[in-house]
């Protein structure tokens, strides 16, 4: 039967670029740049390195569609590297593909590194059809903000909130995550923002403002992982971070074929998370989680993952964010490095991204925002859409917790 990988596989070193417009540079400078600091933090040399995983989702001007760029930026003579995707989910897929490969035995040590650079192909978000059926029809929820919308017009109509309640909850989302992000020097927007700012931005989709939807950026990041036991041989006994649950969840059209859905939550987020508890057993995740990284594509889908991860009760997130429990120094701590929102959001390196500030947080290694004695640390991606996507969830924490 099963058991999962709770504690089955640790992690080496990390690394993660800084994200932004990095007009200076192209992927297989960011590639470099994450995982020479991996390589250094896991003190060991890259001959040791068994396989690899390289995600990439949108970047094909600059990688194609196989795997041979991050083989060649890294110079990874003869070694198994693969090239995966999975929407918004990619980097976290990278990472699940080389964390079973040592939970298996498969190799010793592998990596995991996502990277998208993003800026040079003009990637905005908001798709242009060229030609075909798409391109005769007017198809307003055809674009990622459009579709998140109407997960705001879902939740809001299901709880009876007024305009006024959601935007504002919404808006303190952002505000979050622009304080933290301007602690973050890595990050993409490293500027605080006020709330009367954020509540009067230009609209995108109706209720989603400006200052509600995240942007794209350029960047990469990167894990080194192996078995507890190797990591020990290898001198890392301290602060060891281990992965406790790794989950994957994908729409199966149900959504958008019946009406059981009402558009207020994302039930793939739903069915990743249950795993993911089971896996890294967890029973009340909003007690015994210490931070969170979600997918904060827009304000509102962060609000609505609150719920969807069960640390928040159905209807009520938007009073805990209000209340400041998701705040860097509130109960549960979400988006401490800026999040999507302010971090940036280079889509295959997103996933690796919120597992490499967990990583910092645990190690006490996180600066200025570092968080008082974190144990545990939940990373949510959401790909695609509400009614149809991809949900990846990864948990990790200190050795023994």
């Amino acid at each position: 039967m099963a058991t999962g990988i709770k504690d089955k596989v640790a992690i080496l070193g990390m690394g993660c670029s800084r994200f932004g417009e990095r007009w200076d540079c192209g992927s297989e400078q960011l590639i470099n740049e994450a995982f020479g600091e991996a390589l250094l933090d896991a003190g060991i040399e890259r001959r040791q390195i068994g396989a690899a995983w390289y995600g990439s989702a949108l970047d094909r001007v600059n990688v194609g569609n196989s795997a041979i760029p991050l083989a060649t930026a890294l110079r990874l003579e003869g070694m198994p590297v693969s090239r995966v995707e999975n929407m918004c989910a990619t980097g976290t897929e990278a990472l699940r593909g080389a964390a079973y490969a040592v939970a298996c035995g498969a190799v010793d040590i592998a990596l995991a590194i996502g990277a998208e650079k993003l800026k040079d192909t003009g990637y905005g978000g908001l798709p242009v059809p060229t030609k075909g059926t798409l391109a005769d029809l007017w198809m307003p929820y055809g674009s990622a903000p459009a579709g998140f919308a109407q997960l705001a017009a879902g939740y809001r109509a299901r709880y009876r909130l007024s305009p006024q309640e959601l935007k504002q909850a919404m808006a303190r989302v952002s505000w979050k995550s622009h304080v933290n992000g301007a602690k973050n020097p890595k990050a993409h927007l490293r500027k605080a923002v006020e709330m009367e700012t954020i509540l009067k931005a230009p609209m995108i989709a109706e209720p989603l403002g400006v200052f509600d939807c995240c942007g794209v950026s350029d960047g990469a990041a990167c894990a080194i992982v192996t078995t507890p036991q190797i990591a020990h041989e290898l001198g890392k006994r301290e602060s060891l971070v281990t992965i406790k649950a790794l989950q994957l969840s994908a729409s199966s059209g149900r959504e958008q074929s019946t009406g059981e859905w009402d558009g207020s939550y994302v039930q793939n987020t739903r069915n990743a998370a249950r795993a993911a508890y089971r896996e890294a057993g967890i029973d009340d995740p909003r007690k015994q989680l210490s931070m969170l990284e979600v997918h904060d594509c827009f304000s509102i889908t962060e609000l609505v993952t609150m719920e969807d991860l069960g640390v928040s009760a159905d209807g009520q997130a938007w009073r805990d964010v209000m209340e400041g429990v998701f705040d860097a120094d509130g109960a549960l701590p979400c988006q401490i490095d800026g999040g999507l929102k302010c971090f940036g959001h280079p889509v295959g390196a997103s996933g690796l991204r919120m597992v490499y500030e967990h990583y910092l947080q645990l190690q006490g290694r996180a600066g200025s925002r570092q968080l008082k004695n974190p144990t545990l640390g939940l990373s949510h991606n959401l790909g695609g859409v509400p009614y149809n996507g991809v949900c990846a969830i990864s948990i990790v924490g200190l050795a023994g917790v």
